[in-house]
């Protein structure tokens, strides 16, 4: 079953509904949904290997990116310690835009246009998407069971059109990042609009293009995904199926 419900973050669902009814039926359970991740992760687990079925969400981050293909198997007894990155596509076009000189709602407008945002863009804007993004992340890769309320989350809705189009007259750039730093048994988490100097990676994200560092305990990891399209989220989709049918 691939399940690609709209994004709830408060609650995950009806998506969470959705994908346990697949797994007790015994079907494999493959999302692009971020919300079951985080608010149920651990019980679809629990429920695909009682069934002995597969529970797959690749395309929940960076799309089609093999971010959690990548771990464990392709980085054996690695810690990971934390990350760093910006994961959300409508911000970063509408601060692009902006910057190019159009208002506020003439960039969302602009996001919208080109598929991006959705219809209603406050998930995105306020850092939501952002933040689910990060608990997926922490929850998975990190073994921490964060809530999204633990997340220290700012959206761009406060930067003014001015200071915006200032800092990149002036070499620097506002971007939406997302970080992650272990902390004893737990994670700091945060999501907020930073100012980057335009030598920074990040900075120069451009379009739907996204980008994540991995702080390792033996080296550091950088995927960047250029301008992707609708096609990468169904891509994660059909990697995930052809994971699922292969095992």
């Amino acid at each position: 079953m691939l399940e690609a419900s709209s994004l709830v973050p408060q609650t995950g669902q009806p998506a969470t509904d959705h994908l346990r009814a697949a797994l007790e039926q015994g079907a494999h359970a493959i999302t692009a949904n971020k919300g079951p991740v985080v608010h149920a992760f651990n019980e679809l687990s629990a429920v695909a290997r009682e069934k002995n079925k597969q529970f797959l969400y690749e395309a929940t981050v960076m799309d089609g990116v093999p971010i959690f293909a990548m771990f464990p198997l392709g980085l054996p007894a690695a810690e990971l310690r934390g990350f760093t990155g910006v994961l959300n596509s409508t911000t970063n076009v509408v601060l692009t835009e902006i910057e190019k000189g159009r208002s506020f709602d003439e960039a969302v407008k602009r996001a919208q246009a080109m598929g991006i945002a959705e219809t209603d863009p406050t998930a995105d804007l306020d850092g939501w998407d952002a933040a689910v993004k990060v608990a997926t992340l922490a929850i998975v890769l990190m073994g921490v069971p964060v809530k999204l309320e633990q997340i220290h989350r700012t959206g761009i809705r406060e930067l003014s059109e001015e200071k915006i189009r200032s800092v990149r007259a002036a070499g620097m750039r506002y971007k939406l990042v997302c970080r992650a730093e272990r902390r004893g048994d737990g994670v700091d988490c945060s999501v907020r609009p930073e100012l980057l100097l335009a030598s920074d990676p990040l900075a120069n994200l451009e379009g739907s293009s996204s980008a994540i560092r991995f702080d390792l305990d033996v080296f550091g990891l950088s995927l960047v995904e250029h301008n992707p399209g609708i096609e990468a989220t169904g891509y994660g989709l059909l990697a995930d199926f052809v994971r699922a049918v292969q095992q």
